[in-house]
């Protein structure tokens, strides 16, 4: 069943009742700061309240595990965005506890890609190809190292200036509890 007519019915209030004036902002990020986080539905309204977020704070991309699994994927466009373009001047990396990225079973995985009707065929193709699904539907051990590895990522990569933080944190998923697990700012940064 879908929820789309449900969301259009209230939109159609929300627009009317000029409910969106609360929301009013411009694109720049107020604190000039991007958070690369996951997509956990316990941090939709979590992460923003633990963190002292509102609209227009800062920019957010969200992705299973809050992790990056190409350099050159969207998710670090989008961080290059937010510096290059968007005023950011700071990422943090913010993963979580109990994160199903922690325990992906990447042959479990294919096995329900298949089940719901991807043939072997279209599998094999793909391995052919170069894409290596047992790699690229990984996980990690564990939420620090998920949060270490995606900083890694961010501040190596080739195109991301010198002098721009980048910190790692670890958010409770039921309290909202910060852990700083790489204080960018204690780094040395190029200049």
């Amino acid at each position: 069943m879908s929820n789309v007519r449900t969301i259009l019915e209230f939109n159609k209030q929300f627009v009317a009742d000029k409910e969106y004036e609360a929301y009013v902002t411009d694109k720049f990020p107020e604190k000039k700061l991007a958070i690369v986080t996951c997509m956990d539905t316990r941090l939709v309204e979590l992460l923003p309240k633990a963190m002292n977020l509102r609209n227009g704070d800062v920019k957010i991309i969200k992705t299973a595990g809050a992790i990056i699994s190409h350099p050159f994927g969207s998710v670090m466009r989008s961080v290059l965005v937010a510096i290059y373009e968007l005023r950011a001047q700071e990422v943090i990396v913010v993963g979580h506890t109990g994160c199903g990225m922690a325990a992906l079973n990447a042959d479990n995985m294919i096995a329900t890609i298949k089940d719901r009707g991807i043939s072997d065929q279209v599998i094999d193709t793909l391995e052919n190809s170069g894409i290596k699904l047992h790699n690229w539907l990984h996980g990690f051990s564990t939420e620090r190292e998920g949060v270490m590895e995606t900083v890694s990522i961010i501040k190596n990569h080739p195109l991301f200036p010198a002098g721009v933080p980048v910190h790692g944190m670890i958010i409770d998923s039921t309290t909202g509890e910060l852990e700083l697990v790489v204080d960018g700012a204690l780094e040395p940064q190029e200049s």
